[in-house]
């Protein structure tokens, strides 16, 4: 897998993952194949990365995330150092990023701006993963569809059904879920849907395989006939001065039992994390036997292996 995706990088430079649309369609389905084979033998591949070393860039708080990333390196016989705070404060993000080249073999970063993961694979000239930014989730949404083929056994015609903001998740999902046949509902309120570009994107893409895309305001009708239903937090990191106004907001999309009901008897509840319960979550849901929540966690440590195995070995 990792050679296929150096044929299709080879042209344009180094492989990073900057946003979603950075692994094809094939390298997509492969890396679902390898997260497999990964996580059911962690110690065939224990020497994969050994003498690798990578940096860790958080300019946000992060558990699942940097957690998940160290161990994965290391899991992998690589190393790793971390940097939290902002990055390119202190001098231009072209030099951190060259002088971060100069020392370790791949960049994974978590930053508020996709600009900044952008620069840093412009300038550095080694991978560059995007660990969360303000546009995208590239780790998350590769993780929540290995959750969805491993609880169903297929991703092709299932229905996930996402209520609430159309944040960077959401627009993971759409551009993933669509390459994947993955028919995906989202349901916000006006003024908080994704952004049309992503929105165009995702249908385009869902053309080539029949998925449906589907942008709309009511959350009982996204849900209706879901597999999974999905939500996030209604006030992500750098909204908090809206937090407030946004719990009126979203209070009609929160995922509870009478919306959760609305999905198919067999449906699954996904979330990100942290979940705030109560707001976007009722504890009842969280809790309950549909939640794959914590799947959906540990699914991004085996992932991230794979990912890394791609770009690096």
């Amino acid at each position: 897998m990792a050679a296929l995706l150096h044929q299709q990088t080879s042209q344009v430079g180094v492989p990073n993952l900057r946003h979603d649309l950075d692994l094809s369609t094939e390298q997509l389905g492969g890396l679902l194949h390898i997260t497999q084979q990964v996580k059911q033998s962690r110690q065939r591949y224990a020497s994969a990365l050994k003498g690798r070393y990578l940096t860790l860039l958080f300019e946000k708080p992060s558990l699942r995330t940097r957690m998940t990333f160290e161990l994965a390196i290391k899991q992998l016989g690589g190393d790793c150092v971390t940097q939290v705070g902002m990055v390119g404060d202190r001098e231009p993000l072209k030099d951190v990023a060259r002088n971060l080249a100069r020392w370790t073999d791949a960049i994974v970063a978590r930053t508020f701006s996709q600009e900044t993961i952008d620069e840093l694979a412009r300038w550095s000239g080694i991978p560059v993963v995007n660990a969360l930014s303000d546009l995208y989730h590239p780790c998350q949404a590769l993780a929540d569809v290995f959750t969805l083929k491993e609880h169903f056994g297929r991703l092709r015609g299932l229905k996930l059904a996402y209520a609430g903001d159309g944040n960077n998740v959401a627009h993971s999902l759409l551009l993933c879920g669509a390459r994947l046949g993955l028919h995906c509902s989202v349901a916000t309120p006006e003024g908080y849907e994704p952004q049309a570009g992503i929105v165009q994107q995702a249908k385009r893409l869902a053309l080539q395989t029949g998925a449906v895309i589907e942008i709309t305001h009511d959350p009982k009708a996204a849900v209706e006939g879901a597999h999974a239903v999905y939500t996030d937090v209604w006030a992500s990191m750098g909204q908090e001065t809206e937090a407030e106004e946004r719990k009126r907001i979203f209070a009609p999309y929160q995922v509870n039992e009478d919306l959760l009901a609305q999905a198919r008897p067999e449906s699954i509840f996904m979330h990100c994390l942290p979940a705030k319960r109560g707001l976007e979550v009722t504890d009842g849901v969280m809790e309950s036997k549909q939640s794959v929540a914590f799947d959906q966690a540990e699914n991004r440590l085996h992932v991230q292996k794979a990912l890394l195995l791609m770009l690096l070995q």
